[in-house]
């Protein structure tokens, strides 16, 4: 009789440590992914249809594609990398194919990654032949003892490391030209009480800022943040932003969340965004949303800073928050409902 009660006892304990090996697969089956197109001035009235039902099409597209990935059992690093692809190879972001110009008509790109496991990030500043910034991002990552590189040690280091080198002029789009030249055309040069020549664009807060970027959570619990850019159009004096700082632009912690940011990256830069909604959730017990909600309507446009985040937390809870008319933007949450947007909310 005892015998008989111990096998039962067994087989009890073997379906309950199954049923609990079943639970916690489906909690690591919360995966999510969240990306941004860039915000700014983005008014329905100034968008035709045609070009409206593009953009969200490649939001679509690339949301899907990451999603793809993750539900059949990827990483987030290979979530996001392959999603930003999809965005730097359209003409429509200004990442990659669609970057902006620079005040001397050149294409400067900069891009980072960072693993929310781990810690590790990598960035690129200031590149012009590379054709996808962000796989040069995470070359450095994981294939250097650095976090940032730019210019053209950068661009030595992915000739070594096998990425694909274009042209400069693969990075012409006809738009982004003439975009230079009508930012040209409203540009002021004043004198500063020193006589110095200092810039001031007087259209610069009216002007949308595009940047791409992506936050993935996958099967494991994972979450990896990544952003590429053009950078802002007739910048000068190789200007960098805030899409290749870690912190700023990117940050991403398994204990917290992971977020991308697209705007005046000074401001960004200046109030370490990314990493500020990270911060507040760890110590202050913020949720995503209450974060990300203190740092872009509160703090960030008190000191004048325009423009958004994408963030996703731990739990597969998904933040799309901007203080700008528009963010293209798309997610698919741990629900697989798909969300796509371009205007205020």
């Amino acid at each position: 009789m005892k015998k008989y009660i111990l096998i039962l006892i067994s087989i009890v304990f073997i379906q309950c440590k199954t049923i609990d090996k079943a639970d916690n697969l489906r909690e690591n089956q919360n995966i999510a992914i969240v990306i941004h197109g860039g915000a700014g001035t983005i008014l329905k009235k100034n968008m035709s249809p045609e070009l409206e039902l593009e953009y969200k099409k490649v939001l679509e597209i690339a949301v899907k594609e990451g999603y793809s990935i993750l539900k059949n059992g990827g990483t987030s690093i290979d979530a996001v990398e392959k999603t930003i692809n999809i965005l730097e190879n359209s003409p429509l972001f200004n990442a990659g194919k669609g970057a902006v110009f620079t005040n001397d008509g050149k294409n400067e790109l900069d891009a980072s990654i960072m693993d929310g496991k781990t810690l590790k990030a990598g960035a690129v500043a200031g590149v012009t032949t590379v054709k996808n910034p962000i796989n040069l991002a995470r070359a450095v990552m994981e294939k250097s003892e650095h976090v940032m590189l730019a210019r053209e040690g950068a661009e030595y280091f992915a000739k070594q490391n096998g990425l694909e080198i274009v042209d400069p002029s693969y990075f012409y789009v006809e738009n982004r030209y003439q975009s230079l030249l009508k930012a040209k055309e409203k540009e002021k040069i004043e004198l500063d009480h020193d006589g110095k020549a200092s810039f001031y664009d007087s259209n610069i807060k009216d002007s949308k800022f595009g940047t791409v970027g992506c936050v993935a959570l996958d099967k494991n619990g994972n979450i990896t943040a990544g952003t590429s850019t053009g950078g802002m159009t007739n910048k000068k004096w190789g200007r960098v932003g805030d899409s290749p700082i870690i912190g700023a632009g990117t940050y991403a912690n398994n204990k917290t969340c992971g977020v991308s940011a697209t705007g005046w990256g000074e401001f960004f830069i200046r109030n370490v965004v990314a990493y500020d909604i990270s911060a507040l959730m760890e110590y202050k017990n913020m949720s995503i949303e209450e974060a990300s909600r203190e740092v872009i309507q509160k703090k960030l446009t008190q000191i004048g800073g325009t423009g958004g985040i994408i963030a996703l937390d731990k739990n597969g809870n998904i933040v799309m928050e901007f203080n700008t008319s528009g963010m293209y933007r798309a997610a698919i949450d741990k629900n697989e409902k798909l969300t796509i947007g371009i205007y205020e909310k």
